[in-house]
Formats: structure tokens, sequence, C-alpha cells
């Protein structure tokens, strides 16, 4: 078979990355399309993925994004017409669908955002749209779209690709004196994000004395932001790094939202999310089967506290064998689904 997936933002590289190595190593062709937003483009360098940069981001700006969004599916359709694939799958690239329903190709959609606008054309297009157990079909809140298209899945879709790497390992607090704290900054170039940017500041100064702090930022803007005087000390990766490096060296993760802040917590680090603006049902899961708490005015007092408290805590493994179940029955979707 010929599959063809658009990663259009860095968490797609590593969702999809294990399923592509295992088609190539079973003869299928893949097709990878992708554009230049966050790490993306390092992250598929980094894990040896061929790909094609098709269109480029447009930003913030909804009016952009607009005039933007036909100008790529064009561009992919100009790409893939005279090399058409037989199916196409995607996490949350709103162009797939359209452009697979264009060439008259099947195709399988996943995201877990409910509130994310470009789902409308995507669910639209989709011919399958493979969603997470706690978004149902009334959350989609399209009652023209066939209840036949939408198939529920077990788990968050990072156990989906946790698992392989992470089912069998047993995370520890890092044995230094001295905390490794990672922060993952606000997503400042989304669509949905309507909170203020650089609000983490305060807090970061107050916790950088007492603790190794080391930001992860999402665009050059933010690396920009902490390289003032004020924020000496603290660390900046200017480079991604594999999740399973910063897991090692983790003793708290704070997320100011968004796939990172999920993936920790599912892995089992002590997780704190931020995240400022109203809470996806995703996020309102993993609090409630207690793998990261949410702390909207997170203080340096409570970090301290939090730090105390999760050296004892008990590791759940349960979002990772959902995501052994999800991974196999995805697979299976993807390669029968035309037969």
């Amino acid at each position: 078979m010929k599959i063809w997936f658009d990663l259009t933002n860095s968490p797609h590289v590593s969702f999809f990355k294990q399923l592509i190595s295992e088609l190539k190593e079973e003869n299928h062709e893949v097709i990878v399309t992708s554009r230049p937003l966050s790490n993306t483009i390092p992250l598929l360098k980094l894990y040896n993925i061929n790909f094609t940069v098709v269109g480029t981001h447009y930003g913030k700006n909804s009016l952009k994004k607009m005039l933007g969004f036909p100008i790529r599916i064009f561009q992919l359709y100009n790409f893939l017409k005279k090399n058409k694939p037989d199916i196409a799958i995607a996490q949350a690239s709103y162009y797939l669908p359209v452009v697979a329903k264009l060439l008259g190709v099947q195709s399988i959609y996943t995201n877990d955002n409910e509130h994310a606008k470009g789902n409308w054309p995507a669910f639209l297009c989709a011919n399958k749209i493979f969603l997470p157990e706690f978004l149902t079909y009334d959350d989609i809140s399209m009652p023209f779209i066939s209840r036949k298209k939408v198939l529920n899945y077990e788990g968050v879709k990072e156990g989906i690709y946790l698992w392989n790497e992470y089912l069998g390992y047993e995370y520890k607090n890092p044995s230094s004196s001295i905390p490794t704290i990672y922060i993952r900054l606000e997503p400042n170039l989304a669509q949905y994000y309507n909170a203020r940017l650089f609000f983490m500041d305060d807090l970061i100064i107050a916790l950088k004395d007492k603790y190794n702090i080391v930001i992860i930022p999402r665009e050059k803007s933010q690396i920009k932001h902490y390289e003032d005087f004020i924020f000496e000390g603290i660390t900046v990766l200017t480079e991604p790094q594999p999740l399973s490096e910063i897991v090692k060296k983790c003793s708290l993760f704070i997320g100011a939202g968004g796939t990172m802040t999920r993936e920790m917590a599912v892995i089992g680090v002590p997780t704190i999310s931020i995240y400022q603006d109203k809470l996806l049902k995703v996020d309102k899961y993993l609090i409630e089967v207690g793998a990261m708490v949410h702390v909207k005015n997170l203080t340096a007092d409570f970090v301290d506290k939090f730090l105390i408290g999760s050296i004892s805590s008990n590791r759940n493994t349960d979002l990772l064998l959902k995501g052994r179940s999800t991974y196999i029955r995805m697979k299976s979707l993807l390669l029968n689904y035309s037969k």
C-alpha cells in the first residue's frame, strides 16, 4: 500500500514515527509531507524520516490562517496528484482529509482537541474519525456528520505512541541534590491560545535560585526572550531533545498546555499543568485519573510542596496499556480499511 501522512506540528512526528517505521519495514510505501512549524522539521530529521515540505505556517492571525488554508490545500493536491496514495491518515492535520477527498482517497482523521476550528472541514471530509474515549459524537457539535464515521479509542493519544518505549520503563525521580524542573512554554502561535504571553516569568525567577530550571521553547521569539540577564542561570533548549533524555533528568514537569505536558503525565513523571485557558476534555481526563494536576496560578511554594509529595507517588500504567491496545487497533484500521 501507498500511505500518506501529513505531519503539520512537532507532536505529530512522535505520534506517527513508530507506525511509519513499521510500515516501511513491511514494504509499504510511505509519503510524508510537512510544514515548518515549531520543532517539526528538526524532529523529522532527528528520527531520520524522509519528508517533503509543502507550504508554510501562517502564524496566529485568524485571517491569515483562513487565507493560507486553501493555498496549502492546492499545494498538497498538486504534489500528490501524480503520486496518489491508497489511503491517508493524520493527527490534527486539517488539510489531509480535504486533499484526500479531492484526490478520491480514503482518509482517517484523529484529534483530541474538541475546540479546534479546523476540525470542521476535517470531520466533513474524513471517511473515519478516530476520537479518544472521553470525546463522544455529541462533542463534535456537527449534527450533519454521520455517527458511523466516528470511532472511539481507549485512553489518550499520547499512550498510542509512548507505550512501546515506556510500558516497561520504571520512572525514578533523579537523585540529584538539586531537582531539575523542565518548563514547557505556552503555545503562543496556536489559534486556540488566548491567554497572556510569558506569564510564567515571575514563577521562573522565583524558582531559578533553588532548582535547575530548563526552558523548552516553541519558537525563536521565546528563546530570545529568555536571553535577558534577569533569567541568568536558567537553561534554554535551542534544539529539540529526545523525550527519553528529558524524562531521565526531570524531577518535575511544568507545562503551559499541549502534547508534551500530557506525554510526561502519561509516562508517570510528576506533572503540573499551568494552562491558562479553558481546559480541554483530554486534560480533565488526565486530572481525573490522577496523572497530573492543574494549578492555574502556580506559586514557588506549591512547587516546593508538590516536589516533596511526588517522591513517593505510585506510577499507573493503565494509560500505556490502553495506548498499546489502541495502537494495534489503529494500524489494523489503516491497513484493512480499503479492503
